[in-house]
């Protein structure tokens, strides 16, 4: 049997491959493994699908089998749990979200007790524990309860991180019809801005459906349409945002962990002058931080893999593309709305627009095609793509970059090249992109 957990939790299609009695299972499985002994309490939240009440009830009822207890947070976004774990004492933190996916699917993640991503030793006795069989009853004994008026401190966190208020800046928001439709422009508002809110009505078949982290461009033309200064977008559970400046630029993740990583150094604060980000992370993104003296501490795709190497290596700093973008000071997990605010606040401090902030890297065209794939694993094993990827390196040379990778929440063969020219970056992902499909697809 395939491995349960990916990149980002268990995940699949809602009532066919993640099922309530997976749910169940799962639920009563982490409450054995991380209880530590103990009845454990888990703060559980999910974002706006319509399977997602169905799985919160099977999730809860297999913690409550095992002896935990489970505090309600409702819709909120992930960072929310994360903060809210620690915040309140709890065992751990579970998750029922898909982030960026389709709403027809859904998933499960958990979370430890410092509201960080567990350890994949941790998910894989996890894993173990559902595989072995988890029984239909237990003992039971645990409660289930409301959060309460706890998110207050959660909002409370936010507002204290900015650098500056944010008044007179005319911000329009995008939820993606998810978690935070409603916590997203709250913070804002508190803040000073203008806030005009998008897509933030989910009604539990809409969540990231042409709006969101995924579409930035959708933003960036509601930005220039309501003559805002910038835009943010979220993904479905709100770990990212995106940006756009007030021409309709997006302003990516890189941008934002350059522009972030430069401030944090001229104030002292970014230790070993080193920022983590990922393999996608843009050329461009690359040479400005080696033009700055700051080392770029490379990882693996996913927030987790980026929080690892902050921790191991001691950077205040890290982040990916997409979004994640995780603040030691702040956070332990990326957090869409933390960064909104982070950002906006460092532009209004600095005196510049949004755009002038994001500027400060000069981004390469980035092409990424991505290729649907029987069995993305089988990548490795290619000898055609293997090849494909070879010679457009060598077409290339150093004035750009291949990365082909399974993406690990899909199942999908994701396609990456960077040139100096877009034309020349599509030329060649979509030439590797015909071998994957031929050998893999």
């Amino acid at each position: 049997m395939a491995r349960l957990f990916g990149t980002d939790g268990v995940r699949g299609v809602a009532g066919t491959e993640l099922t309530a009695d997976l749910a169940f299972a799962l639920g009563w499985a982490a409450a054995e493994v991380l209880g530590g002994g103990g009845p454990p309490t888990f703060v559980v939240g999910r974002d706006t699908r319509a399977s997602g009440a169905w799985l919160e009830e099977a999730l809860v009822r297999g913690i409550l089998a095992a002896g935990g207890s489970a505090i309600l947070a409702g819709v909120v976004p992930t960072p929310a749990v994360s903060f809210l774990v620690p915040s309140l004492g709890a065992t751990a933190g579970a998750v029922v979200s898909a982030s960026h996916n389709p709403p027809e699917y859904n998933g499960i993640k958990f979370l430890g007790g410092t509201g960080g991503k567990l350890p994949d030793e941790l998910e894989e006795r996890i894993e173990e524990l559902v595989l072995a069989g988890s029984p239909e009853r237990a003992g039971g004994g645990g409660e289930v309860r409301p959060l309460g008026d706890a998110l207050e401190r959660y909002l409370d966190h936010l507002v204290r991180a900015a650098e500056r208020r944010l008044d007179g800046l005319r911000v329009v928001l995008d939820a993606a019809n998810g978690a935070a439709h409603r916590l997203g422009p709250e913070v804002l508002r508190r803040l000073g801005a203008d806030v005009v809110p998008i897509f933030d009505r989910p009604d539990g078949s809409n969540i990231n459906v042409g709006c969101g982290a995924l579409h930035p461009e959708v933003v960036a033309r509601a930005v220039v349409a309501h003559g805002a200064d910038a835009g943010v977008s979220f993904d479905g559970d709100a770990d990212r945002a995106l940006f756009a400046d007030a021409a309709g630029n997006v302003i990516d993740g890189d941008q934002v962990l350059a522009a972030c990583a430069l401030a944090l150094r001229e104030q002292g604060r970014l230790p070993g002058d080193r920022v983590v980000a990922t393999v996608m992370s843009n050329l461009g993104f690359r040479r400005a931080m080696e033009e700055a003296g700051i080392e770029v501490v490379e990882t693996p795709v996913g927030d987790r893999h980026v929080r690892e190497a902050m921790d191991r290596t001691g950077a205040a700093l890290g982040g990916e593309q997409s979004g994640h973008i995780i603040f030691a000071e702040h956070a332990v997990t990326g957090d869409g709305l933390l960064t909104a605010v982070r950002f906006l606040s460092l532009a209004v401090r600095r005196g510049l627009k949004v755009g002038e902030l994001g500027a400060v890297m000069h981004r390469y065209p980035q092409v990424l095609e991505n290729v649907p794939a029987r069995d993305p694993g089988a990548l490795e094993r290619s000898g055609g793509v293997r090849d494909a990827i070879r010679a457009a390196e060598r077409a290339l040379g150093a004035s750009g970059r291949v990365l082909v990778r399974a993406s690990g929440t899909e199942p999908l063969v994701r396609v990456m090249v960077e040139a100096a020219s877009e034309d020349v970056a599509r030329r060649h992902a979509r030439a590797i992109a015909e071998v994957v499909r031929a050998e893999l697809g």
